[in-house]
């Protein structure tokens, strides 16, 4: 009777058993066929049969928070202010003394404010889900014998993954077999380094970063090919175990700071009045408990508590929008940061040029048409199993002879890295004679020959037979054509490749490239630098390649800085040359992040366009990441956005689109900081000189709650296009110095209110809260209108949705106090006469703000709330 075979994994996703399994299993110690019998499968790998029924077993292969728990932290983050949780405190100890309905109308606008702002941040969360979901990571197993290209999710325990150069590793796995594998594990283990991966056994106790035959969740392939078997998956893994404590933190960005600085202005105000006007009462001798909620209640009414909604909003909304335009947004606050942008870092493949590489020649040494150069440079590109590349399609795509390259066969290779530069392939020709044909940047591949073919008989390669290679190859170079070198060398056939071996070779000629600019791009640089950002150039490329395409484009091309200097440069001096650079040539990969925090070191706000393997650190570093849809895995999940086109006119529709979304945000901080402002300036100055309190709790709750919900439209708001003419950064003394201005203006009307109503209206108490809390919340939704636009109001169209939610909030504040509900809010019926003198106040307001806005010319998204790039830093085309 057959063994029956003892699964590596067998519990419930999220179970205990299944967060330790890998650090318990030792599977990084277990020979291949005791693993293939453990995990009941094979080098063919599973069935599509048995891997369904692992999936449903197991569960997908996802570290995420179920939907469920991510609702409730939602909801329960509306809650845990420290001021909400304060007021929420008031109310009980005014139901513990006896004011028990007090307390319950305090509670229940709390609650519905939390809850206005929970629907609003869920639904925008759903959204970016759906969004998410269009860009989902992919993986290639081996099911039924066939390779097959599945979403990630899907892999199960006993599968056969593929991995090659760029992937992002989905899986804790075991390696059966590779080829020059290097895996980059900084987010498991700290190291920069790649790491080496093998077939050999490690130890039972081997530390993550010695189990060099397994590979883990999380980490990407650097380079190389390789076939492992699926061990452990989703919250089973290394990295789900150990993710709280080496989550990478990611840099903060220009608008989380500006949030962050804005949160401590607003906490230094609301400390300031609470204890102020809590003091005063007190010395009053006004009741306790009435002081403590009215203090409170201020200190809520002045704090935009629904700013994370309207933000989520917003920022949902817009990346709608985006995504109808072709950019899927990944992190939504990219989306603020992309309106702030002022430099953007881009390579030209693809980007600058069409991206369809043309194989345009086939070269000798001399410079002549050579046919061999073309067989090996077919024969290089079409059996290498490592990464494809634009390049290997070009020569694959060019006339050759199928019949002479079929008699070919693969026995090995080198895959090609970014040190050095070159892929190397080994083959047998039908005579059974070995080639090592290798393919690569002109300087690494001539760095491996020792001699160069001269129509038939080799030659050396000495210094003066070198410096004439240079000169031909920068000839090609300043006509615009990008150059590969190849090389051969004769091998015993029965040996596998090894870097060793590439040495002693003997160049054979060269491919020339063609890559012309896009038919546009003139036209998306010249949107881009119309918007005042500057484009700057990072590419592998040689220095005259990218000059010529500088000058094809109207790019500046006097200033180029090459990855050599770079290497030389201090952190300092990177800083001070590259802010004057706009080209940067000849680049090592690990040399572009140094880029990037160079430029930002100076003040910029950063983005950057990459989608290869070693892009991923600078699209880290940026603070815009932008990727396209066709990168590779690791610079995808990089990448704050992703283009679906690579397109720079889709960029520039992006950056318009996150500066509509900067404006929008940064109306609601004017509106809800500047009439909360006055309000509760008038509301402190009428409690020390009023033998009553000017506004009960609840009514300064009820007022804050319906002033905000037209608020709620602002994501819809129309922008004007000199809104959206420069970058913008948040400006924390020009918000205060708004907030104090145009508060103070609110708080000057207030005063005439107190007067109208207590000299003229002959206001009681009652009638007294009842007229300043009708006035108070038109005021509020008046100053929207002035404050949403530069031009004067009446010349500016809002938007229908806001338009209409301000109309429903003004009448539903001349309605509520006629209303059943007016005696539970502390309200009375207002005489018509002192209704028509309100709405007059209020008209009076908005015509005295709209003089005072020009005035100040501090509100605008440029000059108020809104930093923008200064003077210089943009440049025209030409």
């Amino acid at each position: 009777m057959p063994e029956t075979p003892e699964p590596i994994r067998t519990v419930a996703p999220g179970s205990p058993q299944s967060a330790a399994y890998a650090g318990s299993g030792s599977w990084w110690s277990i020979g291949e066929p005791e693993l293939f019998r453990r995990l009941a499968s094979r080098a063919g790998g599973l069935s599509a049969s048995e891997a369904a029924s692992r999936l449903a077993r197991d569960g997908p292969n996802v570290i995420a928070q179920a939907r469920g728990s991510k609702a409730l932290a939602l909801l329960l983050g509306q809650f845990a202010s420290p001021l909400v949780l304060m007021l929420v405190f008031a109310a009980c100890v005014s139901a513990f003394v006896g004011e028990l309905r007090d307390a319950m109308i305090i509670v229940a606008i709390v609650l519905i404010s939390g809850f206005l702002g929970f629907s609003q941040e869920y639904r925008a969360d759903r959204a970016m889900a759906a969004l998410r979901g269009r860009i989902a990571h992919q993986a290639r197993v081996v099911r039924d014998g066939l390779v097959q290209v599945v979403p990630s999710e899907t892999i199960v325990a006993g599968d056969v993954v593929e991995l090659s150069a760029g992937d992002l590793i989905a899986v804790d796995g075991v390696i059966l077999s590779s080829t020059d594998l290097q895996v980059s594990e900084a987010s498991l283990t700290g190291e920069s380094f790649p790491t080496t991966k093998t077939t050999d056994a490690s130890a039972p106790d081997a530390p993550i970063a010695r189990r060099n035959n397994g590979v883990f969740a999380g980490t990407s392939v650097r380079s190389g090919t390789a076939r492992v078997i699926a061990v452990a998956t989703g919250p089973g893994t290394e990295f789900a175990r150990v993710a709280s404590s080496l989550a990478q933190a990611v840099p903060e960005t220009e608008f989380t700071r500006g949030l962050r600085r804005f949160g401590y202005l607003m906490m230094q105000i609301v400390v300031a009045i609470l204890l102020g006007v809590f003091v005063v009462n007190l010395l009053l001798h006004r009741p306790l408990v009435d002081s403590l909620l009215f203090s409170m209640a201020l200190s809520v009414g002045l704090t935009p508590e629904l700013l994370p909604a309207i933000i989520s909003v917003t920022l949902a909304r817009g990346a709608r929008a985006m995504a109808a335009n072709g950019v899927i947004v990944r992190r939504l606050h990219a989306i603020e940061n992309l309106g702030s942008m002022d430099l953007l870092c881009t390579d030209k493949t693809g980007t600058l040029t069409e991206g369809v590489i043309h194989l345009d020649s086939w070269l000798d040494p001399r410079g002549e048409p050579s046919a061999e150069a073309l067989l090996l440079g077919r024969l290089n590109a079409c059996l290498q199993a490592g990464m494809k590349n634009p390049l290997d399609d070009a020569i694959a795509a060019a006339p050759g002879d199928a019949a002479t390259e079929a008699g070919y066969r693969r026995l090995g290779e080198i895959p090609y890295d970014f040190v050095r530069r070159r892929l190397s392939v080994l083959v047998t020709d039908p005579v059974g004679t070995a080639t090592l044909i290798t393919k690569g940047a002109v300087d690494n591949v001539l760095d491996c020959c020792a001699s160069v073919a001269d129509r038939g008989s080799p030659r050396d390669l000495d210094s003066r037979a070198r410096a004439a290679i240079e000169d031909l190859v920068r000839g090609w170079s300043e006509q615009g054509f990008r150059t590969l070198a190849l090389a051969r060398r004769t091998m015993q056939a029965a040996a596998q490749p090894s870097r060793d071996d590439e040495r002693d070779m003997t160049l054979v000629g060269f491919l020339l490239f063609l890559d012309p600019p896009k038919e546009q791009v003139v036209e998306s640089l010249s949107a881009l630098v119309r918007r005042g950002v500057r484009i700057k150039v990072i590419s592998g490329d040689n220095r005259h390649v990218v000059a010529y395409l500088a000058r094809q484009i109207g790019l500046p091309s006097s200033e180029i800085m090459t990855g050599a200097e770079i290497s030389e440069a201090t952190r300092y001096a990177l800083a001070a040359r590259a802010d004057a650079v706009d080209l940067f040539a000849e680049i090592d990969p690990n040399q572009k992040e140094r880029i990037i925090a160079a430029l930002r070191s100076r003040g910029h706000v950063v983005g950057y366009l990459g989608d290869g393997i070693n892009d991923a650190p600078a699209l880290h570093e940026a603070d815009i990441g932008i990727s396209v849809d066709a990168a590779v895995d690791v610079a995808r999940e990089a990448a704050d956005m992703i283009l679906l086109r690579r397109d720079l006119g889709v960029l520039a529709r992006g950056v318009d689109d996150g500066r509509a979304i900067f404006a929008n945000t940064m109306k609601y901080v004017f509106v809800t900081t500047s009439a909360n402002f006055g309000n509760m300036v008038s509301m402190a100055l009428a409690s020390a000189f009023l033998p009553f309190l000017p506004l009960l709790a609840k009514q300064v709750l009820l007022n804050n709650l319906l002033s905000d919900v037209p608020c709620l439209a602002i994501s819809t708001d129309r922008v004007e296009a000199d809104e959206i003419r420069a970058p913008q950064r948040w400006n924390i003394a020009v918000v205060r110095r708004f907030m104090i201005a145009f508060g103070l203006l609110s708080s000057l009307f207030d005063i005439a209110t107190f007067a109208f109503l207590l000299l003229l209206a002959g206001a009681t108490e009652t009638l007294f809260q009842t007229g300043w809390f009708v006035e108070s919340l038109l005021t509020e939704i008046a100053i929207v209108f002035v404050v949403r636009t530069r031009k004067a109001f009446w010349r500016s169209r809002p938007s229908p949705v806001l338009t209409g939610l301000s109309a429903v909030g003004a009448l539903a504040a001349i309605a509520l106090p006629y209303t059943p509900l007016a005696p539970l809010f502390g309200l009375q019926a207002l005489p018509a006469g002192t209704i028509a003198g309100l709405i007059g106040i209020t008209a009076a307001y908005m015509m005295a703000s709209e003089m005072f806005k020009r005035r100040m010319r501090a509100f605008s998204l440029q000059e108020g709330g809104a930093r923008p790039v200064p003077a210089g830093r943009g440049r025209s085309l030409g």
